[in-house]
């Protein structure tokens, strides 16, 4: 007969500390981080409203330049030989563009300022993704070994599961709003390089600049939403998640 195989004792030691590490880190996050958070966006979603915010819709008119500048003019200098680039490739960490023989030559300049706003925006996703993250790996490793019976907390955990990969989904959907942007922007920005005589090109980009301070308004209110009911369910089911075997007596919301 083979022996048992099991965990020496040393090993068992190291992950039962790792447990209990995400175990505090994650209660940390779920009673001081998330209702933090929570308090944190409602402040900055209510001083939106103030014409010194960045998410005001007054900085529109003003952040916003139509102008087609004239193309980049190419150094005199002798360039240093260098290998043949595919398009899109960098040389020294720089994109190559050549706009000699782009077929509008011309430039045109980003929003700056709704740029600085999708960084922020893109930092709040991230730190959002990150602890559901952390939460849900503390849940899975509080479930209880499979077996009949008494699988009530069970389901409450696996039903905060969800919520927290729906919350992290849409933080993931929140931080690709800024590729989305700027792929649109690009489109009307060559519409306004090539029908320059047209206004109303340039009338759109400014329509779309000034849309992008109100989603990025909204983004927020999403952001401060998410943190408070997923606060809220697992504020209200903490007993189950921590352990689904109890009393099963109480109701999951």
């Amino acid at each position: 007969m083979s022996s048992k195989v099991a965990l020496d004792k040393d090993t068992k030691k190291r992950l039962d500390d790792f447990r209990s590490t995400v175990h505090k880190a994650a209660e940390d996050i779920v009673f001081k981080t998330f209702p933090n958070k929570v308090l944190e966006l409602q402040k900055l979603i209510d001083s939106t409203y103030e014409s010194s915010s960045p998410f005001h819709l007054s900085h529109a008119p003003k952040s916003t330049d139509t102008t087609v500048y004239p193309a980049p003019v190419p150094s005199s200098e002798p360039e240093p030989k260098k290998r043949k680039l595919e398009s899109g490739d960098a040389v020294n960490g720089v994109t190559h563009t050549d706009a000699k023989h782009a077929k509008h030559p011309g430039k045109m300049v980003s929003n700056q300022h709704i740029v600085a706003l999708h960084d922020q925006l893109k930092r709040e996703c991230e730190t959002l993704a990150e602890l559901c993250d952390k939460v849900k790996l503390w849940i899975n490793l509080s479930m209880p070994k499979i077996e009949d019976g008494d699988n009530f907390g069970v389901q409450i955990q696996e039903d905060c599961l969800s919520e927290l990969h729906r919350s992290q989904e849409s933080a993931y959907n929140l931080r690709d709003a800024a590729r989305q942007d700027y792929l649109t922007r690009a489109k009307i920005c060559s519409k306004v390089m090539k029908y320059p005589h047209l206004e109303d090109y340039q009338l759109a980009l400014k329509e779309h600049d000034e849309k992008q301070l109100y989603v990025a308004r909204q983004n927020l209110h999403d952001l401060r939403s998410i943190y408070a009911v997923l606060m809220d369910i697992l504020h209200k089911n903490i007993e189950k998640i921590r352990s689904p075997k109890g009393n099963n007596s109480s109701s999951m919301y």
